[in-house]
């Protein structure tokens, strides 16, 4: 599957603030796997940071009761912005992922972490808060893989996209410590972006997969086994 097979979206309307993550490929891929969950006015769903908040709201516009948590203030005010614009109905909640709705579980959640490797020892600042995700890109997948039997009903499902390049295969077996069955769901290529040409030779250093040329990102759904 490619690119251009993820154009066919619903058409929302979105209003972006800098600093905010703007909808892009990896959006797309995730809102396909979403469609693909039957979302109705029963389901609880929860989107971990919703940056702009459109999955969010696309969730919301198929029935469901929708839950949007970023730690970025200017994503709530996107969000909530892109809700009204859209004529759909929210609750957004500022916080840092599920500690933002502490006790409450869901039929579904969706994430669209960052997931670009970086380099530099400290936590992301700026802008780029929206997409690097420390040394090897696993500074917030960690964390929802481990803590997602927590939010997750029993008959629960997690949709989580993110880049091959930090490590598919230790998404799905981190999603199996914590006693879930995981596996991927849907895939797509693209060319490398500019961020990620540009730290080519670091990324070979850190001995990641990185050609140069392509990406490939993928949706990888969990549920209770």
């Amino acid at each position: 599957m490619n690119a251009d097979a993820l154009t066919a979206t619903p058409r929302l309307r979105c209003w972006v603030p800098r600093g905010v993550y703007p909808p892009q490929t990896d959006t797309r891929l995730l809102g396909r796997a979403m469609r693909r969950e039957g979302v109705t006015s029963q389901t609880d769903v929860l989107d971990l940071g919703t940056g702009s908040g459109i999955l969010a709201v696309e969730a919301a516009s198929l029935g469901g009761r929708v839950t949007a948590v970023d730690i970025s203030w200017r994503a709530i005010a996107a969000a909530r912005l892109n809700a009204l614009l859209n004529g759909q109905s929210l609750r957004v909640r500022h916080g840092d992922l599920a500690t933002a709705v502490p006790g409450r579980r869901f039929d579904l959640v969706i994430a669209n972490p960052p997931y670009v490797p970086a380099p530099g020892p400290g936590p992301p600042r700026g802008r780029a808060r929206s997409w690097d995700a420390g040394t090897d890109g696993r500074l917030l997948i960690d964390r929802i893989c481990d803590t997602a039997p927590a939010f997750l009903r029993p008959t629960g499902t997690l949709l989580i996209v993110h880049s091959h390049l930090c490590g598919i295969g230790a998404t799905l077996n981190r999603l199996a410590r914590a006693g879930l069955h995981a596996e991927v769901v849907d895939r797509t290529l693209l060319p490398f972006g500019h961020v990620l040409r540009s730290r080519l030779a670091w990324l070979r250093e850190q001995g990641l997969p990185a050609d140069g040329t392509t990406e490939e990102l993928v949706v990888i759904r969990a549920e209770r086994i």
